[in-house]
């Protein structure tokens, strides 16, 4: 099936906006700050910011439409890399927030059939986070949350966030979940060279809070939480077994109802694995309708030609190749 007959949807599509870097800006650069126009060193404490922002296409969306174009992508659904690593400073976290959602919507309305948004939240306290989203669902073109892997310092299974996922849950928009910079395992020591806080810490990261999500109850809470995790699941499909095993013969496991692989299609995954045999033990794992297109850009961890990996899987019918490429992001952003 030739992709030009699909309408390809990309859910793992990120964005930083002008706004958002105006707001670090006008805060100094805090010391935490990853991405910025500032030179490294120049302001907050030198070293701690790990990139300047030179790649424009994370900030231009002319340049963005035109990638997508070249990449036979229909849609982008942007999600800002968590600014979680501000959560000590509450108020520009939820500047930041603001900032970032408002840009989305406004991106949505230059391209109302290319961009959709994923709204970040001020997750540094659970009642700020229910205010803002409540706000930015109201947005045209908002239709869904990113969220990280942690929320600030307290795990996903924190009951204090119940309420944030019952909101979440009632206004049925899905939730993104992105590795939350600096909380990666081993980030400042074991993970520091080779880019192994990347390779080894983000995919780490998404499997612990997988776990999180599934033994803290979240996942039986919340029955119509819809997560999609980034980077086909990171490690967390390779140890479903483990979690199995766990929950059969640990005290701490066995509260569950269920075992753990019984939740394996609670979560959608996107296609950022850059193996095709690593997508066939997902497709085999949880099913084509359970993943979706991503392309992690314009990261260079992530895909230049998205489409490629999905299209050259030999044994996919015609409607698994089209529900992963669009049908299945489709039904989750509601578009």
């Amino acid at each position: 099936m030739p992709a030009s007959t699909v309408r390809a949807i990309d859910i793992h599509a990120h964005y930083i906006p002008p706004a958002y870097l105006e707001e670090l800006e006008r805060a100094g650069y805090p010391p935490e700050t990853v991405y910025s126009n500032a030179e490294p060193g120049n302001a907050g404490q030198p070293g701690r910011r790990t990139h300047m922002l030179r790649e424009r296409a994370f900030v231009d969306l002319d340049l963005r439409i035109a990638a997508m174009d070249a990449q036979g992508v229909a849609v982008h659904a942007l999600s800002v890399p968590p600014p979680y690593v501000f959560a000590r400073d509450g108020a520009l976290l939820s500047r930041l927030a603001r900032a970032y959602n408002n840009a989305a919507s406004e991106a949505h309305r230059a391209y109302p059939e290319r961009l959709v948004g994923l709204a970040t939240l001020p997750v540094h306290d659970p009642s700020a986070a229910i205010v803002e989203l409540e706000r930015a669902a109201r947005l045209p073109g908002i239709r869904g949350v990113s969220l990280g892997t942690r929320f600030a310092d307290r795990e996903l299974s924190d009951r204090a966030y119940f309420p944030l996922y019952a909101r979440i849950a009632a206004l049925k928009l899905p939730v993104f979940l992105h590795y939350a910079p600096l909380c990666v395992i081993g980030h400042e020591e074991r993970l520091a060279d080779y880019h192994l806080v990347n390779l080894i810490g983000n995919t780490t990261e998404t499997a612990v809070a997988a776990g999180h999500l599934i033994f803290g109850g979240v996942l039986d809470a919340f029955p119509d939480l819809e997560i999609c995790l980034p980077h086909s699941g990171g490690t967390f499909p390779i140890l479903i077994g483990r979690f199995d095993r766990g929950h059969a013969t640990r005290p701490e496991c066995s509260h569950l109802p269920h075992p753990p692989s019984h939740y394996l299609r609670r979560f959608t995954y996107d296609t950022v694995c850059h193996s095709t045999k690593v997508m066939a033990f997902l497709l085999d794992l949880v099913g084509a309708d359970r993943i979706a297109l991503g392309s992690d850009y314009c990261f260079d961890m992530g895909y230049e030609r998205p489409l490629e990996l999905v299209e050259g899987m030999e044994n996919l019918t015609d409607a698994d190749r089209k529900a992963i490429l669009g049908g299945n992001a489709a039904r989750l952003l509601g578009i």
